[in-house]
């Protein structure tokens, strides 16, 4: 009786989700993440947070889902699809990476996650939970791939056979038993071209991502200057990057979102390099008001036009790598 009870619940789940646009929806137990806790132990230890110090904040929150809902007895994990129907980074121009093309997706996909929440708390009755939207210490990937929505590739980002990996990840933790589903297969085989494509070097090893070599670090997390070292190896990227993803095979199955709040705003698809190059920061709080882009604020966009710049200059005077 209670096995059939958890499976009705979660099928109340997954409709609920589909209903609200969301692509995959996947339920596994809320419970110690014992495999993950020395890999996540050693990646710290080795530095690879780089200045994201909050990635060593909490660490007992990260493995136990308990201690952030009290009484925690499932985890769901939601994917979002953001595929753009076009890519702005196919051109010879500064690049910002797809998921920032639109509306900040803390504020759209947080909003999706409360009403279906509210829509259990009416069908269940009392349900007590939380979201999560990548605004949390929540490990997002290790629940995807326990509840079965795809498997980790070897860039440590989640994989589906069906779409690839441009997909938002979001959690619902709630204290209520609901029927979970298995990890699927990893389906990466012999492929390294996210290993090989890396103009950094970040994917130090397979699944293993030294977070402070990677282009979306420098360009988003990193506060001060970026190194020389890198110079002549952002390939126009100025707001994170997506070319572990691009050269996914996988990702040959991406379809574009139908989500009217990720679109563009028009001015950025008409953008060139000399408009980038001579941004004010009027119009970057116009084209980037809901954007995440204003993550990294005018002068550190501007610190990274100024990076990819100079780099495409070296290049140009025979400098350049």
């Amino acid at each position: 009786m209670a096995f059939q009870l958890a499976e009705r619940r979660a099928q109340l789940v997954k409709e609920k989700a589909k209903a609200l646009g969301f692509d995959f929806c996947g339920i596994s137990k809320a419970e110690f993440l014992e495999e993950e806790a020395p890999r996540l132990e050693a990646w710290l230890a080795q530095g690879m947070q780089g200045q994201m110090q909050y990635m060593a904040n909490h660490f007992d929150k990260r493995l136990d889902p308990t201690k952030l809902v009290e009484g925690a007895r499932s985890v769901v994990t939601l994917l979002y699809n953001y595929y753009p129907a076009q890519d702005l980074s196919q051109s010879d121009n500064y690049k910002i990476s797809k998921y920032a093309y639109g509306q900040d997706y803390h504020f759209v996909i947080k909003d999706k996650l409360r009403a279906l929440l509210e829509h259990l708390q009416q069908e269940i009755g009392e349900t007590h939970g939380r979201v999560f939207v990548d605004s949390a210490p929540v490990m997002e990937r290790a629940w995807a791939k326990r509840s079965g929505v795809g498997w980790i590739g070897k860039n440590s980002l989640l994989l589906t056979k069906q779409r690839g990996s441009f997909f938002f990840l979001a959690e619902l933790i709630i204290d209520v038993d609901l029927a979970t589903d298995g990890p699927v297969k990893d389906y990466c085989g012999t492929c390294t071209r996210c290993i090989d494509a890396c103009p950094t070097d970040a994917i130090v090893a397979p699944y293993v991502v030294d977070g402070s070599k990677c282009i979306s670090y420098y360009t988003i997390e990193l506060k001060e200057e970026i190194p020389e070292e890198v110079q002549g190896k952002f390939e126009n990227w100025i707001f994170g990057c997506d070319i572990c993803q691009d050269v996914c095979p996988w990702n040959r199955h991406a379809q574009p979102h139908q989500e009217s709040a990720f679109s563009p705003h028009p001015e950025l698809e008409h953008m060139d390099k000399r408009d980038w190059e001579e941004l004010t920061e009027e119009v970057f709080r116009k084209v980037f008001k809901k954007s995440a882009v204003k993550r990294t604020k005018f002068g550190g966009l501007q610190r990274n036009i100024r990076f990819a710049s100079e780099t495409k200059k070296a290049v140009d005077d025979g400098y350049g790598s």
